[in-house]
């Protein structure tokens, strides 16, 4: 327990994280946004890493459930119920004090979607009001893009269920676009490609790693070689096949498309003085995503700007979350403006 009053959290569709801050801040939690039910007595048997594990793999007495689906809250109870658990790991059981929260949420999210986040938080046991802060704002303050000056910053955050590029300046959001396409989309393309060019069924945690493990958004000289056991899709016996990152190139750029519009669709609006400034700095790129093989070499090819990876790039939006609570002197007014401004907006 760390007995921290501020959190900073990114309530991903994959994955749960929360930070600390001070010092960059630090992440506590980073665990998979799973919950177990029992179907019988509706209660909770795990969640995080725990209930992920049986994905693919639960009787039919068992629910697996993913409570955020493209980025949003889908089952109001469950978010609460995995919000209030690892806060208390962080916060201690029986503090007294509620802790000051920031959560990070997509540019996109409506009016009804915010009140959602903000009630999880609060009936979670976080201080009234929840702070929420724009997805690419979190990630570039976690990024360590500075931003304190006019000059433009453009940053794309590639997450689970969700893609967004956002050109900021001076800690606001300027221009942004999202669109409701992320990392499990790849995913799903992988398994896609699998049943078809090979006639083999693999579940979801098999193509995510896959994924990781050799897949590539450009070709390679030497590609990466992986055995995947999965299904025969006719006989339905067990069976293992060998797949090389080469051969995943066409169905993940195919997905890599809709973020590579997403973009442009935010340069073209982005104001000339500004995009002068992206011209010279390019684009910073954060999110789960984003540690998919050759990807910053790809989007530099289709953008016609320079893609660099965050070091940090999983884990900047809740660094960034956490580091706002220590400045919101300077975010604070941006983020009253940001959720006025934005949350009147579907994601497109």
């Amino acid at each position: 327990m760390f007995f921290t009053k501020r959190l900073g959290i990114d309530l991903g569709t994959s994955r749960l994280r929360i930070a600390v801050p001070g010092r960059g801040g630090r992440i506590v939690i980073d665990e998979p946004t799973v919950v177990t039910l029992s179907n019988q007595e509706h209660a909770v048997l795990a969640a995080g890493s725990d209930a992920a594990s049986m994905l693919g793999r639960a009787p039919d007495s068992v629910s697996v459930i993913s409570p955020m689906r493209e980025g949003v809250i889908d089952d109001y109870l469950i978010v609460e119920a995995l919000l209030r658990y690892y806060m208390s790991l962080v916060t201690g059981r029986f503090n007294l004090v509620r802790p000051e929260v920031m959560i990070a949420t997509p540019a996109g999210v409506t009016n009804v979607e915010q009140r959602a986040v903000r009630d999880a938080a609060e009936q979670a046991g976080s201080r009234r009001p929840a702070h929420l802060i724009a997805n690419p704002l979190a990630a570039a303050i976690g990024a360590g893009v500075p931003m304190g000056d006019p000059r433009g910053a453009l940053i794309g955050n590639l997450g689970a269920g969700r893609s967004e590029a956002a050109v900021l300046s001076m800690y606001g959001v300027v221009v942004w676009e999202s669109a409701r396409v992320g990392g499990q989309v790849v995913t799903e393309a992988i398994a896609e490609h699998v049943k078809r060019r090979h006639n083999l069924l693999i579940g979801e945690p098999t193509a995510e790693e896959l994924k990781f493990a050799s897949a590539s958004a450009v070709p390679v000289e030497d590609p990466v070689r992986s055995e995947v056991r999965g299904r025969d899709q006719s006989s339905g016996m067990p069976r293992s096949v060998t797949i090389t990152a080469n051969e995943l190139v066409p169905s993940i750029q195919q997905v890599l498309q809709t973020f590579i519009e997403v973009t442009r669709s935010t340069l073209e609006r982005t104001p000339p003085e500004l995009t002068a400034d992206i011209i010279d700095r390019g684009m910073m790129l954060t999110g789960g995503a984003a540690r998919l093989q050759g990807i910053d070499v790809y989007l530099a090819e289709q953008i016609g700007i320079p893609v660099t990876i965050a070091d940090n790039a999983e884990d900047a939006v809740a660094l960034g979350a956490a580091e706002a609570l220590d400045n919101l002197d300077v975010v604070g007014p941006n983020l009253l403006a940001q959720e006025g401004a934005l949350s009147g907006n579907e994601a497109r």
